[in-house]
């Protein structure tokens, strides 16, 4: 059975920090971080691999659509991708995850989404030694059953979860046979990673297998909601909700 999960269930999780390019605060910034957790939020963020083997958190793989550079994430250092700023922000640069935590300091909980590598390793060693010694709240999840595995066999101790959907989006199944993608799109590879919670796509619920996990116990998530209504909605599928793009109300999780 799933590890009980409390401070993950209770509050709404701000999708890549909270943020608002319209105020100057950039998805995954330590700008969003901070907002997040001064509102009272959970938070996700997403992490790549640096060419030095440093966890930053950045949602994609290349620099082009939120920086002025251009070029893979992971052709940088750790150290060079600080220096590019977020375009449109307060002057953020791209920070490591063991700057995120520190700005963090543990106020609320956090979520490490893992952004499929490769090969599973490199990346999820890096995230968990960001979290050795780190006394908040603050779990890993991936939609990569391999890299949730991996912190199975090799730092148990860190809470881990699945992300999924229905996989019927040509993005989403790029790469993916069809077996695959029923596979994935099922969960069935919760009990083998032996994972603590799912986050589901809110667009693709219900979905039986996400219901039989719930029904068993597994805190359950999902992604992304924009409004009170798809809240609502969502709500009667999940224990709670990452959110962007509005303010859901925090007592109303409480």
């Amino acid at each position: 059975m799933p590890r009980p999960m409390p401070d993950f269930t209770l509050l709404p999780i701000a999708h890549r920090g909270l943020h608002d390019r319209n105020a100057g605060v950039i998805e995954n910034s330590l700008s969003a971080i901070r907002a997040a957790a001064v509102a009272g939020y959970a938070m996700e963020v997403d992490v790549q691999l640096t060419a030095d083997g440093e966890a930053v958190v950045f949602h994609d793989y290349t620099l082009d659509r939120l920086t002025e550079e251009t070029g893979p994430v992971v052709e940088r250092s750790a150290l060079a991708l600080g220096r590019i700023k977020l375009t449109g922000g307060r002057g953020d640069g791209i920070p490591t995850l063991t700057q995120a935590l520190k700005a963090l300091a543990g106020r609320r909980p956090i979520v490490v989404e893992i952004k499929r590598q490769p090969e599973p390793g490199p990346l999820e060693s890096a995230v968990a030694a960001a979290l050795d010694g780190y006394d908040g709240p603050a779990a890993v999840m991936s939609f990569d059953p391999m890299s949730i595995l991996w912190f199975r066999r090799h730092a148990p101790h860190i809470r881990r979860g699945l992300v999924s959907c229905a996989f019927d989006d040509p993005e989403d199944a790029a790469g993916l046979d069809q077996a695959q993608r029923r596979a994935l799109a099922d969960l069935e590879a919760f009990e083998m990673v032996d994972a603590d919670f799912l986050s589901y796509g809110a667009r693709d619920l219900p979905r039986p297998a996400v219901a039989r996990l719930r029904a068993q116990g597994a805190p359950t998530l999902c992604w992304t909601i924009r409004s009170p209504e798809e809240a609502a909605r969502a709500l009667e599928h999940v224990d709670a909700i990452t959110f962007e793009g509005y303010l859901p109300p925090v007592a109303a999780a409480t």
